[in-house]
């Protein structure tokens, strides 16, 4: 969940500023953000089913590291006042980092649950992992418009 909120506060500072010659890219980055945020609501739902089924419990003390990694990307996306292609450009970076985290742990969890013989479970990662796979590399074909 804490992934959620700093997407969001990155949308927040994306809206801020942009200048009108970056309008298509902001648009499409905006779009991304916004779709990304709703795919991150239903992988937390596949998420706490899969607790529910393996009778587990989610210990946010686990993630410190994690969200210090995904806060420091964050915090290096600047000012409103800063470029908005430079800014838009750290955006990216950030939600690149996610995504890369986030596929990297699915695919983990994937091969835990084919070892533990859990096809419910496999199913439920594997609907994230796609998702995460195919977010990530539409915020890289984004990032290919910057530059």
């Amino acid at each position: 969940m804490k992934c959620n909120n700093h997407q969001e506060r990155a949308n927040q500072k994306v809206t801020t500023g942009v200048a009108e010659h970056h309008r298509s890219y902001f648009l499409d980055l905006r779009q991304a953000i916004n779709e990304t945020i709703e795919i991150v609501s239903l992988q937390i739902a596949r998420m706490k089913t899969i607790y529910v089924t393996m009778d587990a419990f989610y210990q946010p003390e686990s993630c410190v590291g994690l969200i210090g990694i995904l806060d420091e990307a964050f915090q290096a996306i600047g000012l409103p006042e800063d470029s908005p292609a430079i800014r838009d450009l750290s955006v990216l970076f950030y939600m690149q980092n996610i995504e890369s985290i986030e596929t990297a742990s699915f695919k983990t969890m994937l091969l835990v649950a084919h070892k533990l013989n859990q096809p419910e479970v496999e199913q439920l990662i594997l609907e994230c992992y796609d998702e995460a796979r195919e977010d990530k590399v539409l915020f890289k074909e984004i990032m290919q418009k910057y530059l």
